[in-house]
């Protein structure tokens, strides 16, 4: 089903995804993808030919580093995945963006669920439970600190502080979850926050509550 309505997708002339360019109907496959600033060099690109290939090439960055989070703007140069279904399409894309293509297929649907960041906060436990302390101010900051492109995220977030209070104005709460490439893309989505951005939020609560104390 998934697989089917992103073939569909491409072929109604969406071509990329995160940093990931899709291209159709290639000499070599049906499908292939590869880094969107690759365009201009496919014969020199390393070529691979399973999907699974997606979750080495999506793991590391270019400089070694461990990518702690896929949307990330740090993915690796340099191949050519060739894929013969739409199946695979959809299995590598998973790969290199978990649940991206369904979320987006739901929030068209508009049946996407969204945690906004307080009911996040408020249920964490054990050493995660200080995050519940932040303060309205220290989270909006939070967010502009921690998320969006500045912060290498490509995602667009859906949620908001609480359900009545908004992200206020920057960077991050605007970003449209697609680069400007100018081709057609599907949008990363964030629903809810993400852990990184829950244990910094622990981080600026105990700050906060530092400063009160001292």
């Amino acid at each position: 089903m998934i697989a089917e309505r992103l073939a569909q997708a491409v072929r109604d002339g969406i071509r990329q995804i995160g940093e990931v360019l899709i291209l159709p109907d290639t000499a070599e496959a049906p499908f292939a993808l590869c880094h969107h600033r690759d365009a201009d060099q496919l014969d020199r690109l390393e070529r691979h030919r399973s999907p699974s290939a997606a979750r080495d090439l999506s793991t590391w960055a270019e400089d070694g580093h461990y990518r702690f989070t896929k949307s990330e703007l740090s993915l690796r140069r340099g191949w050519l995945m060739l894929l013969s279904s739409a199946e695979e399409l959809r299995t590598a894309l998973d790969l290199f963006y978990p649940a991206g293509v369904g979320l987006w297929l739901a929030s068209q649907e508009g049946t996407l669920d969204v945690q906004h960041l307080r009911e996040k906060l408020d249920r964490q436990t054990g050493m995660y439970r200080f995050a519940r302390h932040l303060s309205a101010e220290g989270a909006q900051k939070l967010v502009a600190d921690v998320c969006g492109p500045a912060h290498c995220c490509v995602k667009r977030i859906l949620w908001q502080l609480d359900s009545e209070t908004p992200l206020v104005d920057s960077e991050a709460s605007r970003f449209p979850g697609h680069l400007p490439t100018g081709r057609p893309a599907i949008p990363l989505l964030c629903r809810e926050a993400c852990n990184h951005l829950v244990a910094e939020a622990r981080r600026a609560s105990k700050a906060e509550a530092d400063a009160r104390h001292a």
